[in-house]
Order: structure tokens, then sequence, then C-alpha cells
């Protein structure tokens, strides 16, 4: 992207809210039914049907917006958007507009450059998703699934703040994180819960007026999002500086053509000819509702990783990748508490959190998956605090500890049994080590002439004889100490 223009980027985000029925009726929205089973005639829009507010919709709404700084409004209006399209069997999507619940909140983001910008929140309003076109290129006919007509969604709507790819990334991982966190939405972009349009734009440095933008449609993959806005603003700046002028369009994401595609023309606010829904009632919320959604948030992410980096000593990359979900994080805090009530107060919390953070991404991690907000993990917390709390104490090395928890996975046994069983426990009587590391020395003194000329490295050789010797069962530390000790003569 040349240097000369500025890119501008405003994301708007289309999250389903964790409701078990829809928004405006009693259907269903469990994802993966066969085609048209959870219908009904007001998700299929048939004549004379009423549509009647979830409030368990409202209420995850009002958590997300408190979760991003949004101010929550007692008064707000479902309004009807129109347009036609065979998956809006009404003709019109009913969605909130001039008096949406939510307006004014914030995300922070880390720049390209290491530093952080805050990214403005326009809006958070309620609306319902549209049906899914199934398209047939062999049959030559499109069929429509109306199962996710009508399914709670709220609509985040961002500033034009962001200034790359990389940035949007990250607000979307940042928005994701949130609302997981806040159990508003499952986080799961390949079912189509979590999807976002990007608006781009390109424009002179120091300018203030906003370029003409495309619309870049229902993006669900943070790799598609860079690559999308990437292309689209490169293709700004070829059309502008080929004289050309930029359309106001939507544009589709084509990963196999690794480009952008036109879908229609740009519509403007007054081409849905938005006005309230008569079938439907304010929203009103009283000051008590909103100080109780506000009540139920949890720590934020955010907050989170800032206080295991002060609280625990850990590493900032250490602490985000124990924060990326909420299942891990769960199981990290859970795992450092039962350490230390193992060890009785022992141990230090710092200790603790960093010898439960190194052990679950060295050896937990890879076998951790997620399925939106479902998770799995491969033992419980209380498991590995034992085996933990076994390394601590000394009682088996580092090394012992990896092949038991193994062993835990694949039989279920606990930590302690596995030791006992396998004759596992870690040699820390300093006479005998001492008894195993005077052997050694004595057997091999061109390796203790070449110590002592300075070839440093050959007490790696040492370690593995006693290692050998003990049948890995010696304490490392000690071992070390003690060669040390009689390799240089004290």
């Amino acid at each position: 992207m040349n240097a000369s223009y500025e890119t501008v980027i405003g994301l708007e985000v289309h999250a389903q809210l964790r409701t078990h029925s829809k928004l405006f009726c009693g259907c269903s929205t469990q994802f993966g039914a066969p085609p048209n089973a959870h219908t009904c005639p007001t998700c299929l829009g048939l004549p004379g049907s009423l549509p009647v507010p979830n409030a368990a919709a409202i209420e995850l709404a009002m958590r997300a917006a408190l979760a991003v700084g949004c101010e929550v409004r007692e008064r707000s209006v479902f309004e009807r958007k129109n347009y036609f399209y065979p998956d809006l069997a009404k003709g019109y999507q009913i969605s909130q507009y001039a008096l949406p619940l939510n307006v004014a909140g914030k995300l922070e983001v880390e720049t390209e450059a290491g530093g952080r910008r805050v990214i403005g929140i326009t809006r958070i309003h309620l609306e319902e998703d549209a049906a899914k076109n199934l398209h047939s290129s062999a049959a030559a006919q499109t069929l429509v699934d109306f199962n996710r007509a009508g399914v709670a969604l709220i609509e985040i709507v961002s500033e034009p703040d962001l200034r790359s790819s990389a940035e949007a990334e990250q607000y979307l991982r940042n928005l994701r994180e949130i609302l997981m966190a806040v159990g508003v939405n499952d986080g799961n972009l390949e079912e189509g819960s979590f999807r976002c349009d990007a608006n781009v734009s390109i424009r002179a440095p120091g300018a203030t007026e906003l370029g003409t933008r495309t619309e870049l449609k229902n993006i669900n993959s943070f790799r598609f999002v860079r690559k999308a806005i990437d292309y689209e603003a490169a293709r700004h700046h070829a059309v502008i500086a080929g004289g050309g002028k930029i359309v106001q369009e939507t544009r589709l994401w084509d990963d196999a053509q690794g480009k952008t595609v036109p879908m229609r023309s740009k519509e403007e606010a007054m081409d849905y000819r938005y006005f309230p829904d008569p079938d439907l009632p304010p929203i009103v919320v009283s000051a008590a509702q909103i100080e109780a959604a506000a009540g139920v948030l949890p720590e934020l992410p955010a907050t989170k990783r800032a206080r295991y980096v002060a609280e625990l000593g850990l590493t900032a990359a250490d602490a985000g990748v124990l924060t990326s979900h909420p299942a891990l994080s769960g199981f990290f805090e859970a795992t450092v508490e039962e350490l230390s009530s193992r060890l009785g107060g022992r141990i230090e919390p710092a200790r603790a959190g960093k010898r439960a953070a190194n052990f679950i991404q060295a050896e937990v991690l890879r076998d951790f998956s997620a399925d939106g907000l479902e998770a799995s993990l491969p033992l419980s917390a209380a498991a590995l605090s034992e085996l933990l709390a076994l390394l601590e104490a000394g009682s088996i090395s580092g090394k012992m500890a990896k092949g038991v928890l193994a062993e835990m996975i694949a039989s279920g046994k606990p930590a302690a049994k596995i030791v006992e069983e396998q004759g596992l426990s870690q040699v820390s009587d300093s006479a005998l080590i001492e008894e195993v590391v005077r052997k050694v020395v004595d057997g091999s003194p061109d390796n203790v002439a070449a110590y002592r000329a300075g070839k440093q490295n050959v007490v790696g050789w040492f370690v593995g004889q006693v290692m050998k010797e003990t049948r890995g069962q010696a304490n490392p530390r000690m071992v070390n100490e003690l060669l040390r000790k009689l390799l240089e003569g004290e």
C-alpha cells in the first residue's frame, strides 16, 4: 500500500447471542438441524403472526455493551429495515436504528508499532438474523433454510478508527475474547455465530474527510479479514492512481481467487426506509436492570492478563495464551489454587503461577481443544496440581513428570499412584547421590582432566552417567551441585 494514502477501516460485527430461542419467537436456535426444522409462522413472516421480544436476548445485549463501556439506554426502539432478498421472507428485517439499545463504547488494541490505541464503538444494537440461501450450481437453483431466520444477534459497529488490517484483526480477536468471557457469544466462526463486515476506504494523510468506502461482507475468518482488507485497500489505491473513482458498493472476498468481487451497490440508510415496528413497543429497561447486568460481568480478559503479570509474575505473552479461552484461564487458575492448597501455603503465589503456566503451555496445551465455548482438557486441575506438587517437592524430576502426565491421560490414574507403581520417586538422599557421583568421577580421569582444562560442557556427560546409574531418579539439582564440587576439587 502506497504510503501517500492512509487506510481507514470500520467494522460491523454480527454476534449471535447465546439464547435457546429466537429473538421474537420460541423456535430453537440449535445449530445443525435439518433445513427448516426450527421454524414457525413468526420467523417465516406469515401474515397475522406477531413478534414477542426475548428478554434473555435483551439482557445479554446489555451485558455485552457494559463489557466494552457502552451507555445502555433505558428506552430503545425496534425498527423495520426494508429490503428484498430471498432470505428475508417478510421483506424487512427487525433491527434498531434511530434509538439503539447501547451507544458510545470503546475497545483497546495494540498497534503494529507496539503501542495501544482506543477504537470507538458507535453502537451495539439488537436485530434478528436472516435465513440462509443454499445455492446449487448443479441443479441451477437456490433453496432457503429458515432455521437461522429470527435468531438473536447484536451488531457491534465501530468508529472508522482502525488503520490497518493487523489492527482490524486485533480488534476482532479482542472483541470475540470479551464476548466469550462474559457468556454472550460462543465465538464460533465456522458456524457463523461471529462474523463481520468491513468498511474500507483510503485518504490522503492529514485529511479529515473520509474517502468513498466499499463494504466487504460476512467475513468469518481472521486470516480472511486481513487478506480482504489488504487487497481492497490496494485496489482502491490502484483505481485512484489510475485516475478512476471508487464506486460505493458491497463486495465479497473470494479466497480461491485471492480478491474481492462485486456483490451489489451499497445501500444508504435512507434506502432501507427505516421506521418503528408497529407490532413492537419500545424496549424499556430500568436502572436496576442495567445494574444487575453489570453485576454478573466476570473479570474481563485484559484485566485478567494484567493481574497474571502483576501478581503471578507471568510474561505478557504467557498471560495472553492463558486468557485466550475462558476454559483455559479457568483451568489455569484452578490449578494454581489447588497447587497452593496441596502445599499448605509453602509455595508463593508467583512460583505456583509460573510452575502451572509453564507446564500447561509446554505439556497440556497440545491436548486442549475448543469448539466455540465448548472446550476439552485432557485432565482436571486437581489431577494436574497433584503432579505439580510432586514436582515442586522434588519427588519427581521434570522429565519424569512428562512421562507421568502421559500415563495419567492414558489411564486416568492419579500421579502419586503412577509414581508408586513404576518406582519413579526421585532420589534426594545427598549421601546416596554423592556415592554415585564419586564413582562416576573416579571412573573417568580423562574427562575430569578435560573439565579442569576448561572444557565446561563435559559436565553434561557426567550428569548423564549419574542419571544412568540411578535410572534417572537422582535429583538433577543435587547431581549438578555435587558434580561441580568434586570436579573443582572442593
